[in-house]
């Protein structure tokens, strides 16, 4: 996929000398594309034009989890592996997600960042260390909604219902 080299541009001119510009360029730099993900060739340029060294950005890359360096499905869903929703068997919901998708052993292996992506690019599958939301455990954060007390049906009847959407576009 070709780089917008131009908006790219636009957006680290929108942050020239403020504080923080390199996760500001970032985080706009993914949105820009479809698979909301920071390709080689992205980090490469911004390097170029920021004066930052790509390898600092992959350190703000890496230690971040809402920046991708894979390609990323249409849909989200982001499991929480707290100890309040682990105690909850979101342990549980991972595995179903695992299952109903169809990753492979050797895809589970090779997954970076406990990141997983379908095959047809609709679903990416994560995890994230907590949301913050304990008494609603177990939560699911599915394309930035949260959903609380979540078990298998539940998360099976909304993967359907976007599954069904999709369907009759």
């Amino acid at each position: 996929m070709k780089i917008d080299r131009q908006k790219l541009d636009e957006i680290i001119s929108r942050y020239e000398g403020k504080a923080g510009r390199l996760l500001g360029i970032l985080e706009d730099a993914q949105k820009l594309d479809q698979h909301k993900y920071l390709s080689q060739e992205v980090l490469e340029y911004i390097a170029e034009k920021t004066g930052i060294p790509v390898s600092k950005i992959y350190n703000i890359i890496t230690f971040y989890a809402f920046f991708n360096l894979t390609p990323q499905g249409d849909h989200s869903i982001i499991v929480c592996r707290g100890t309040a929703c682990h105690t909850r068997r979101s342990k549980n919901l991972l595995d179903y997600l695992i299952r109903y998708f169809g990753f492979s052993p050797e895809e589970l292996a090779a997954a970076e960042k406990s990141s997983l992506t379908t095959k047809d690019n609709q679903f990416t599958v994560k995890t994230v260390a907590c949301f913050g939301q304990c008494a609603l455990a177990p939560v699911v954060e599915i394309d930035g909604n949260i959903y609380s007390h979540m078990n298998e049906d539940k998360l099976g009847r909304i993967i359907k219902g976007i599954l069904s959407k999709k369907a009759k576009k």
